[in-house]
């Protein structure tokens, strides 16, 4: 058996090393993927145009609007002189934010202490409203503290004492909040899964659809050891590309390595089985290279979006939750960010890591059962 293994594993590395044009392929994608993951996938919004309408034309929404552009977060476009303007500028795209300051906006803040102030987002991409109400929420609460702090009378009353409680956000492992230490440890698993399974699924249909495929079949090669020649080289790539990633993403990027090299290696391991094993379950179905394409655009695409990688799991559907967990995608995101950035163990990473396992064994099975089935066919 390891002597014809051996041939099969010969035949394959000598084929990947022949098309050095498919090296490239599968090393220049990756790269470039994860440099524009790095740079230009993030959360962070800068310069949102923003439009502001102030009818009190004082010292304190002045120093409100000034807090806007100080931010960074804000560029200002208009200052539009009324609210059909302001609703023009965000009709036509010209702002995205539009503030209103309403007269006697001072005097209400000197007075009572509410002061309403009116802000407009332009809902149509909803990420970016989001994201800017949020941001408009942080610099008026930092306004009204510093309000409250000038003029202390605007919250006690006549001999009776101030309290208030103040909410001071830490966040953990990620302190500077850098969106590429979310993105990057996602993007290595998520190119791998691409790249595995189409690498996998191709391997096999090109023998059938070249017609090699049966001569193969009725040389002493068994199916098992035909389906370990066609995979291990895909192993191999996958693991030198999650490596490569890995490091560049370490130093290039600055994203911390905190966690066990073990631990990394297993939960990699078990991810490239179970994606070996969707790659060959994926070709058992393709006559052709083009049916094998049109396969793995229709799960792969699916397996990345619902995998965590950027929308959280929580907030979809109850039925597409349930869909996640046959998913190894989602469980090696949890694994790889949690061992980059947190640098827990098998202690608390052990239910993805059975996940992984369960899910190749069950897929490679399958994979084996329906070759088996395929070659009777």
């Amino acid at each position: 058996m390891l002597e014809r293994l051996h041939a099969m594993l010969r035949k394959e590395f000598r084929q990947l090393r022949r098309d050095r044009w498919l090296l490239l392929r599968l090393v220049l994608p990756m790269v470039i993927q994860l440099f524009v993951f790095g740079y230009a996938a993030s959360f962070t919004v800068h310069d949102v145009a923003t439009a502001v309408l102030d009818l009190d034309h004082s010292a304190a929404s002045r120093d409100l609007v000034s807090r806007f552009v100080a931010s960074g977060r804000f560029r200002l476009v208009d200052a539009p002189a009324d609210d059909a303007a302001l609703k023009h500028d965000v009709e036509d795209g010209t702002a995205v934010v539009g503030v209103v300051v309403n007269a006697g906006f001072q005097r209400a803040l000197q007075g009572s202490g509410a002061a309403p102030l009116q802000v407009v987002v332009d809902g149509t991409n909803s990420n970016t409203a989001l994201i800017a109400a949020g941001y408009v929420g942080q610099i008026v609460t930092a306004f009204a503290a510093d309000a409250a702090a000038a003029w202390p009378a605007l919250h006690a009353s006549a001999g009776s004492a101030t309290s208030s409680i103040e909410l001071v956000a830490r966040p953990w492992f990620n302190p500077g909040m850098v969106d590429s230490w979310f993105f990057i440890p996602g993007v290595i698993g998520s190119l791998a899964l691409m790249q595995v399974v189409s690498l996998t699924a191709f391997a096999i249909v090109r023998e059938r659809e070249v017609g090699t495929l049966e001569q193969i079949m009725v040389s002493p090669i068994t199916p098992l050891e035909f389906i370990l020649g066609k995979t291990v080289p895909a192993f191999v790539v996958g693991a030198a590309s999650i490596s490569l990633v890995t490091i560049l993403g370490a130093l290039w990027f600055g994203i911390p390595f905190v966690g066990s090299l073990p631990v990394m290696a297993t939960g990699a391991t078990l991810f490239l089985l179970a994606t070996i094993a969707l790659g060959l379950l994926l070709s058992t179905f393709s006559r052709t290279q083009q049916q094998a394409f049109a396969l793995n655009f229709f799960f792969v695409n699916p397996f990345f979006i619902l995998s965590g990688f950027a929308f959280p799991i929580a907030a979809m559907p109850r039925l597409l939750q349930a869909f996640t967990l046959i998913n190894p995608l989602r469980y090696f995101l949890v694994v790889i960010r949690a061992v980059f950035l947190k640098g827990v163990g098998f202690g608390v990473l052990w239910p993805q890591l059975l996940a992984l396992a369960a899910l190749a064994a069950v897929m490679l099975l399958a994979s084996v059962l329906r070759f088996r089935a395929s070659l009777a066919a």
